[in-house]
């Protein structure tokens, strides 16, 4: 008995390990950044050059607030080596992953047995966004007034 459970203890650690994230890419990568650099955005800011469409997965778990921060960091990892220094979020959710984890045990007396088990459903925490480049807003406002001079002298 105690094997099985070592068995199925070990095989929950591996599968724990099942965390992914895929990107799309959409334009240029940039040099790399340190993730700290990169910011959230719930509108994409003017200016903003999208890079890569990102898609993050946590670890296999029981839904926790830790599940969630991995996610966005995988995201903002991911965002900083394509040199992106913003993530747009288009969506988040939660998926029950195929495999749950049940722990049991048995007593075996005459020509009868008791068990008793317990099932934990387990879950994935996953998000969508697309990494991109912000211009610092000097670059944006300058740029803005380049093309409002250009619009202005063709008006002319």
């Amino acid at each position: 008995m105690n094997r099985r459970l070592i068995l199925a203890l070990a095989g929950l650690a591996l599968l724990g390990g099942c965390a992914s994230t895929d990107k799309l890419m959409l334009g240029e990568a940039r040099a790399p950044i340190d993730p700290s650099e990169v910011r959230i955005y719930r509108v994409p800011p003017p200016g903003a050059i999208d890079i890569a469409e990102i898609d993050a997965s946590s670890a296999i778990g029981f839904g926790t607030r830790g599940q969630d921060a991995a996610v966005m960091d995988r995201l903002r990892a991911e965002a900083a080596a394509l040199g992106a220094n913003g993530l747009l979020i288009l969506g988040r959710g939660n998926s029950r992953s195929p495999v749950g984890m049940s722990v049991g045990g048995a007593s075996y007396g005459r020509n009868s047995a008791v068990g008793v088990g317990i099932g934990i459903p387990t879950t994935q925490k996953q998000a969508t966004a697309v990494a991109m480049y912000v211009p610092p807003a000097e670059a944006v406002d300058e740029a803005a007034d380049e093309a409002a001079a250009r619009g202005d002298a063709d008006n002319d």
